[in-house]
């Protein structure tokens, strides 16, 4: 763990020499996501019950308990390993993670968010040259042409802004496009590891809340991967609540959001991310 100076970070957004970075950075912090999404899909009792006929009917034909156990579960997982997209409970899209950075938006070198930090502590955060790369390009990758992105694929994918500190990477906001007016949605905070507790990906949210509310945005929306407490408690502390917490005509209002922010579900209709809101 490094410490930080929170006041010194420069969230900036994502430009052509950073997509390999941020990658890497994104595959390490949604490590083992997919698999705690499929053990929580494969512990749900209507699953367990579909489970236990099939094997009832296998043991017939097969004449051995384990087997009849072991292969419907094996099958499944590889299943859900096939269908079940890499990104789905991280960005909250069906979309693979990697076309959403590798076709986001690259601002320009002094397109920043301010930090909050930097208001209490009267300092200006500067920035400096990457020292390193978390994932170096090999030989083959320097010499390839750059992918060309359609505009209109860029914009679709929306935006990513980096925690600069020192020149290094430490973490990413990403935010979908703007799908309806007033309403965003926050789709993947990661902080690397030697980042970690430290604030900065509350101060990442909160950068970006800060710009959007200035543009008129009223409701930021969050999804956040359904067996992640962590993620849970991380918004929950930044003001953002569950969708379905509202009554009233808040409710009612809420009926048609809904049917917009629907978690993501897989196999069996089982829910995989949990809708966060929090109105600026």
């Amino acid at each position: 763990m490094v410490k930080l100076e929170l006041d010194q970070v420069v969230v900036r957004r994502m430009k052509e020499d950073d997509i390999d970075t941020v990658k890497a950075l994104i595959k390490e912090g949604g490590e083992g996501t997919e698999n705690r999404l499929i053990l929580h899909v494969l512990t749900r009792p209507l699953c367990l019950f579909v489970l236990a006929i099939i094997s009832s009917v296998l043991r017939c034909v097969v004449h051995s308990f384990i087997l009849a156990l072991a292969i419907p579960v094996f099958l499944l997982i590889v299943f859900l390993k096939i269908t079940m997209p890499r990104a789905t409970g991280v960005l909250g899209t069906s979309r693979p993670c990697w076309d959403y950075v590798g076709s986001s938006l690259r601002g320009a070198g002094d397109d920043i968010l301010e930090n909050p930090y930097t208001r209490i502590s009267g300092k200006t955060a500067t920035t400096q040259k990457p020292k390193r790369r978390m994932k170096p390009k090999t030989t083959e990758e320097a010499s390839a042409p750059s992918e060309r992105i359609d505009p209109d694929r860029e914009e679709a994918a929306g935006q990513v802004w980096l925690a600069d500190c020192d020149g290094e990477i430490a973490g990413c906001v990403c935010r979908e496009s703007e799908k309806r007016p007033g309403t965003r949605r926050i789709c993947r905070v990661v902080v690397g590891s030697w980042y970690r507790r430290e604030g900065l990906g509350r101060l990442l949210v909160q950068s970006l809340e800060h710009r959007e509310r200035e543009a008129g945005v009223c409701r930021l929306y969050a999804h956040v991967p359904f067996p992640s407490t962590l993620g849970e408690v991380f918004f929950r502390k930044l003001g953002y609540r569950p969708l379905g917490e509202r009554t009233g005509e808040e409710g009612e209002e809420e009926d048609e959001e809904v049917k917009v922010e629907r978690p993501e579900r897989g196999f069996l209709g089982f829910p995989l991310t949990k809708v966060y809101f929090k109105d600026l």
